[in-house]
């Protein structure tokens, strides 16, 4: 198969830079009940807007271009050996070409490999058939939505849900946690896999093998069929909302599977993906090694509710503050005062005064430096100096996607990661540092919004997956430090302009994140009664 390599290069592109057709119907439904005046709705603007700008630019629709993880069905007689080496090379290539953040790190040293390769690294999984062609699969997970999976072992005890027994309306019961657990920190509104059976490792690979099934399927098992469509009808009743802002949809497919358990054991399994669902297949020629066929629909020319220039249109007002807010989409106190969610532009160095007077709500426009930081040197600062000061400066959860040529670093995708990782060093580092800003997604807890308000801080949660329209708005690359840490992990110093993202945690002890979540907790309580017997 002489063009086995590159085959496979293309998938890998294409499942990197090109949400399929059926995704991006769905992202289009949900935009459709969602109100574009809310902070849901401004942010299914701007991954529509996201994802038309990464097809055009073929770059990474999210900068976390996860773990490559591969389903093969190979002829009888194949070489799985040969199919695994050339998989191997066009990993590596697609990472060289900024395809692919090289995101493989021992788990011992913490050192990057650069190129995606590594012990265990990418995922393979080859079965035998009996057709004649190579059928490959392949899907993008980044790992702020891995994170978010869960597995649960019945019966069991859920929050919110009280006991869950060993069938069918417990099994509903964990889909539903499963989703309220996720919060925004997955990169709502997601797709969700279940697995149902099987021991703890086929549980979670039956989980994440649905989310190969195309969005708009019908289940052929009618237990199950039920079990999706009430999921569907009802997860989205939690006022979760996209990244968790709260809102009208929080859950954009849901796929389910089951197997046979032992006796002593009944685990359900929930895989957690994103709205920036990358996942691809082809068919592949046995004696060519060429593509035949693609698996699903390829998304170029597929709208997501509108035309392209209305929808990076909208999302630049949006983002600017140009959106008016709907009823209600106000936290508490702003609407107990009857004010307005403001449009506030910001130069760094900032000041305690001009953060002390952002409230929950306040869309924020950045201009000047802005330096990334994510785990590595969140762990480093607590015990050393910063190499640059960080008085008055803002820190970016990002892993960016970079790429080098003579005239130095450009940043190909630049998105937030989930921010919530960090919680353990970040009220140490804002009070040792003087930092005013954290940009991040998904909020984060108690500890760090007791540091926002005792120091003068706020938390900027910027739009999950959003990796092209936020590198958009970095205009320079200005050094980096620990490049040790690997290209995700080290320390890039980034002059921005028009960087938006919106206050969801202020100085006064307001968190969106926390009232989202106890509303949605209050709501979870409403499907604590038997549906299916």
């Amino acid at each position: 198969m002489q063009r086995f390599e590159d085959s496979i290069y293309d998938l890998i592109v294409e499942t990197s830079t090109n949400l399929p057709g059926d995704v991006r119907r769905a992202v289009a439904a949900g935009r459709s009940l969602e109100d574009k005046a809310t902070r849901s709705g401004l942010a299914l603007t701007t991954i529509a807007h996201n994802i038309g700008m990464a097809e055009r630019q073929i770059s990474p629709i999210c900068q976390d271009t996860g773990m490559p993880t591969f389903f093969i069905h190979t002829p009888v007689g194949g070489s799985q050996l040969e199919i695994k080496r050339d998989i191997h090379t066009a990993i590596a290539r697609a990472t060289r070409d900024g395809k692919l953040r090289p995101n493989s790190v021992d788990s011992l040293t913490g050192r990057n490999s650069g190129d995606n390769l590594g012990e265990g690294t990418p995922v393979i999984h080859f079965e035998q058939w009996e057709e004649e062609h190579v059928e490959v699969r392949l899907i993008l997970k980044g790992g702020g939505c891995e994170n978010k999976n869960i597995q649960y072992s019945l019966p069991a005890e859920l929050e919110g849900l009280g006991k869950a027994g060993r069938d069918l309306d417990g099994i509903r019961k964990c889909v539903l946690h499963a989703v309220y657990q996720a919060q925004g920190q997955g990169c709502s509104a997601g797709f969700i896999g279940v697995g149902i059976g099987g021991d703890r490792a086929s549980g979670y690979e039956l989980a994440k093998q649905q989310l190969f099934r195309k969005v708009d399927d019908i289940n052929p098992n009618q237990e199950l069929r039920e079990l999706e469509e009430y999921i569907m009808e009802n997860a989205n009743k939690l006022g979760i909302g996209t990244m968790g802002f709260g809102g009208e949809v929080t859950l954009l497919g849901c796929k389910a599977g089951v197997m046979n358990r032992l006796p002593a054991s009944f685990f359900v399994s929930v895989a957690y993906n994103c709205w920036a669902f990358r996942r691809q297949g082809v068919l592949i020629d046995a004696g060519s090694g060429e593509i035949r066929e693609w698996l699903y629909e390829r998304g170029t020319g597929i709208s997501v509710g509108e035309d392209e220039a209305a929808v990076s249109a909208a999302a630049d007002e949006a983002l600017t503050g140009g959106a008016a807010w709907a009823d209600g989409a106000a936290p508490a106190e702003e609407a107990a005062h009857g004010s307005s969610p403001r449009e506030i532009r910001l130069t760094t160095p900032i000041s305690e005064e001009d953060i002390r007077a952002l409230r929950v709500g306040d869309v924020v426009i950045l201009s000047g430096d802005l330096h990334t930081g994510r785990d590595a040197l969140h762990k480093y600062l607590t015990d050393h100096e910063s190499p640059v000061d960080l008085n008055g400066a803002v820190i970016y959860h990002c892993g960016p996607v970079m790429l080098k040529d003579e005239e130095g670093w450009h940043v190909k995708a630049a998105g937030p990661t989930t921010s919530i990782r960090e919680e353990p060093y970040q009220g140490d580092i804002i009070k040792k540092f003087g930092i005013r800003a954290v940009i991040g997604k998904g909020g984060m807890g108690a500890k760090t919004l007791q540091a926002l308000n005792e120091h003068g801080g706020v938390y900027l949660n910027a739009i999950g997956g959003a990796a092209q329209y936020y590198a958009e708005c970095i205009k320079k690359v200005d050094g980096v430090d620990f490049m040790e840490f690997g290209i995700p992990e080290a320390m890039w110093h980034l002059t921005v302009d028009g960087f938006a993202a919106i206050v969801t945690m202020d100085a006064h002890g307001n968190s969106l994140h926390a009232d989202v979540e106890k509303d949605s907790a209050e709501k979870l309580a409403q499907f604590r009664e038997a549906v299916f017997k």
